[in-house]
């Protein structure tokens, strides 16, 4: 049997925004009862976090409550979780909440992390702490994302359209979920050392491609460019032959020990008075040679030079 899910929709056209999202309202929950279950999110905040979210809870409870959401700041476990109440009608509306409490807590600002409460705007957490086992290699890595002076940075979010955070072992981002995707993909191949220069260039690229009308249902591959992985051919070292050696049967000669060595030399036999007085004339012999060769050194400058005879001339 052939397949109908296929075919094309009269109400599927290009002018349709499939990802965009309507706004809800009271009137939008039908039944007007409360949730049957109440719905709960916790998340863990690092210590240094702990003063600036108690100076700005008191923004965070106020923006919360305009939706019906409680929110709890624990001090003693470290800790943020928001809750739906009984008067919560939209049920999406404390997924927002807890990816609230999740960018405050990865160090995002709350005037921008208050932005993700607003319809069309998501936000992803991107873990790159365990994509690279050196720990100065993972620090190159995430510096090359930041680029000199952050100006990197500051290309990805131009061209995504998301605000990205580079914070300790993840990235936070924020925005429309197409830019969110672009980023996604840029943040992984740059952890797998692929320059994020490349993607920049592809995406400046798509941007003005996408300007143009005539090229929207043709393939843009042609005009993207093809980075590939080149390597280097380098001189590799030359290989040492080790010379054949003759063939024995017999064992090498055993070295001696230090004490075979002492009784070869007489030391052995020496009381330690008579071994430190050696080892003092030893010394002793050695200092005097540096001094005399400091000396010659010392009187090549008083030495005259060598004059050329002189010849009288007939």
């Amino acid at each position: 049997m052939v397949s109908t899910h296929n075919k094309d929709k009269p109400w599927d056209t290009g002018e349709i925004d499939k990802w965009h999202q309507e706004e809800f309202k009271e009137e939008d929950n039908a039944s007007g009862l409360p949730f049957a279950e109440e719905s709960s999110f916790m998340t863990l905040f690092p210590k240094y976090r702990e003063a600036y979210l108690k100076s700005i809870w008191n923004d965070v409870t106020r923006a919360l409550n305009k939706y019906n959401i409680s929110c709890v700041l624990d001090l003693v476990e470290g800790s943020m979780s928001v809750k739906t109440t009984r008067k919560t009608c939209d049920p999406a509306i404390i997924l927002k909440a807890r990816d609230l409490i999740k960018l405050l807590a990865r160090s995002v600002p709350f005037p921008q992390a208050v932005k993700i409460l607003e319809d069309n705007t998501a936000c992803d957490v991107i873990k790159i702490g365990n994509t690279v086992a050196n720990k100065e290699r993972f620090q190159k890595r995430r510096q090359r994302l930041v680029g000199p002076n952050g100006n990197t940075l500051k290309a990805l979010e131009l061209l995504t359209k998301c605000y990205i955070l580079v914070q300790g072992n993840t990235v936070a981002a924020m925005g429309n979920y197409k830019g969110l995707k672009e980023v996604r993909r840029v943040v992984e191949d740059t952890m797998k050392n692929i320059h994020p220069i490349y993607h920049i260039k592809e995406l400046m690229i798509k941007r003005e491609l996408a300007k143009r009308p005539e090229l929207a249902n043709e393939d843009w591959s042609r005009f993207l460019p093809n980075f590939k992985k080149r390597n280097v051919a380098r001189k590799k070292p030359m290989k040492v032959r080790k010379e054949k050696k003759v063939y024995t049967p017999f064992p090498p000669p055993q070295t001696p020990r230090k004490v075979d060595l002492e009784i070869e030399s007489g030391e052995y036999f020496l009381n330690k008075r008579e071994k430190e007085t050696k080892k003092l004339e030893e010394r002793r012999e050695k200092q005097a040679e540096k001094q005399e060769e400091r000396q010659k050194e010392r009187r090549k400058d008083f030495l005259p030079p060598k004059e050329e005879d002189y010849k009288k001339s007939k």
